[in-house]
């Protein structure tokens, strides 16, 4: 092994080691935030993953930097150095999701000892099938305060419970926390926590720019709070038909609440490495907390996109799973959308738990408060937004006649999780009228809730943003009632008639 671990540093162009430098007593990784002589002795990391007592074959395994698969008995071999933080697994599927009050442990804390750390992993077998399971999208719950904390706790974490428990005993789900989990105060981690645990079902965690160390010199640092509390802050799963991989792309530039949308080149070679043991043409579902890509740019005739708000070397990430059918989960920006930006990727922009930062119930493009809803068969995945404290049906939201101003002989629908697969239509007193017409316009609610420096009453900064997912038709002087038939890409249909006479803003979420 000696000589295996001179042939590993020699490819990475090391020709001096030893003991970390000294400062004042201390080791340089003892002071906060950097080394001033980067650790890269050699460390060997084995063992074996199990499940009742036997070995589990082909199990891939991981430092962050390179996988390996276990052999016919379950046992790694994975040769690394010091800058590696944990050895995790890819948990296959047909298996349980480790883990202790609903938080995901599939990983172990590297704590190398003589130059060798021994990490297994034991696995429960699933009682049922799993190609047929659910899961659950909570994106950005970001509690800043007791009272948003309370919130969670009380209204976003019971309601996600009653949900699940509508899909009967057996029903498997799992939850992914979309970043954001806290506002900067890591005190509310538990308070995150005990909602985690409430629903009843295990989550896995995305980092959020609201979840880093903001006192952190460079980006390698600014992980270290979110992984004592939850672990690596990329890494993969599999469940069913669906491989799961969760990425950071939250790049923090060394400046107090300053960050950019980016994935790092470990990343991109870790990704590469852990898609090679997928089949092509297979499902992946990658989740991150930045959008890759939304249409602020377009939407808002921004001369450079966001720079903090998409990707910027997105390309790179859609050139990589180009041989698969792709999903990328996303949350962030406080808004919902669909993004089609590549022929096998579809992106779900999600609304968000805390709505416009908990100041009441919808986000800025009047996106309900609440979560996404993923019902997968096989290698197909359906899904719907669940508005929190609403039944599940309740997928768009009715205006009056001259809501918006900028068209006071319309009346307006809210179709909140509409992509191009959707169909808007409409009737008058029962006679079919057609489909309405799409209009990128600011939600009339969300300018009554949130427009002007006095509103809302707490969080002023909050203001309504321009949206796509807003649709239009013009009723004649003498109708009494509209009927509005939404149906989804899965043909599902939604319905609601109004009375135009009396109908108020607002009070379908009353």
């Amino acid at each position: 092994m000696a000589q295996k671990r001179r042939s590993f540093l020699k490819s990475l162009g090391i020709t001096m080691l030893g003991a970390p430098m000294m400062v004042g007593g201390l080791s340089a990784r003892e002071k906060k935030g950097a080394t001033l002589a980067k650790d890269l002795s050699a460390i060997e990391l084995r063992g074996r993953v199990m499940s009742g007592g036997k070995g589990l074959v082909g199990v891939a395994v991981t430092d962050g930097i390179n996988v390996v698969l276990t052999d016919t008995k379950g046992r790694y071999e994975l040769l690394s150095n010091a800058t590696a933080e944990f050895v995790h697994i890819s948990i296959p599927r047909g298996y349980e999701f480790p883990n202790q009050d609903g938080i995901t442990q599939f990983f172990q804390k590297i704590a190398a000892k003589n130059g060798q750390f021994v990490a297994d992993f034991e696995l429960k077998k699933l009682q049922q099938d799993d190609t047929k399971h659910n899961f659950i999208v909570w994106a950005d719950p970001q509690i800043r305060t007791a009272a948003d904390a309370k919130l969670l706790n009380t209204d976003s974490a019971p309601d996600t419970a009653k949900l699940i428990r509508s899909y009967g005993s057996g029903v498997l789900f799992h939850g992914i926390g979309c970043g954001d989990l806290v506002w900067d105060k890591f005190e509310l981690f538990e308070d995150y926590r005990q909602a985690i645990k409430q629903t009843g079902i295990p989550y896995f965690q995305v980092i959020g720019n609201h979840d880093m160390d903001l006192d952190a010199r460079t980006d390698d640092y600014s992980a270290v709070t979110f992984k004592k509390q939850f672990g690596p802050t990329y890494y993969s799963y599999n469940r069913g038909e669906i491989h799961y991989v969760v990425l950071d792309d939250v790049f923090f530039i060394g400046k107090s609440k300053k960050y950019i949308g980016y994935i790092t080149e470990q990343q991109f070679a870790w990704l590469e490495q852990d898609l090679a043991h997928v089949k092509p043409g297979a499902t992946v579902v990658v989740s991150v907390h930045i959008p890759v890509n939304t249409g602020t740019q377009r939407r808002d005739n921004l001369k450079d996109e966001p720079i903090g708000g998409v990707v910027a070397n997105r390309r790179e990430l859609y050139r990589i799973l180009k041989p698969f059918k792709a999903h990328i989960m996303s949350g962030h920006t406080h808004f919902n959308e669909k993004m089609f930006d590549s022929e096998n990727v579809i992106e779900h922009v999600h609304g968000t738990v805390c709505g416009a930062w908990w100041t009441g119930p919808i986000c800025q493009d009047g996106t309900p408060g609440g979560y996404g809803v993923y019902e997968v068969n096989g290698a197909d995945i359906s899904w719907y937004h669940k508005a929190t404290g609403k039944e599940r049906n309740h997928q768009f939201r009715v205006y009056p006649v001259g809501a918006v101003e900028d068209f006071s002989d319309e009346f307006s629908v809210n179709v909140w999780n509409w992509d191009p697969e959707w169909k808007v239509e409409w009737l008058e007193d029962g006679v079919v009228k057609g489909e309405m017409n799409q209009r990128t316009v600011n939600d009339p609610w969300s300018m009554q809730l949130h427009l002007g420096p006095a509103k809302p009453s707490i969080r002023k900064w909050v203001e309504p943003i321009l949206t796509d997912h807003m649709f239009f038709a013009k009723p004649s002087a003498q109708a009494q009632t509209v009927t509005i038939r939404v149906t989804d890409r899965f043909k599902q249909v939604y319905q609601k008639e109004v009375n135009l006479k009396t109908l108020k803003l607002g009070e379908q979420d009353s």
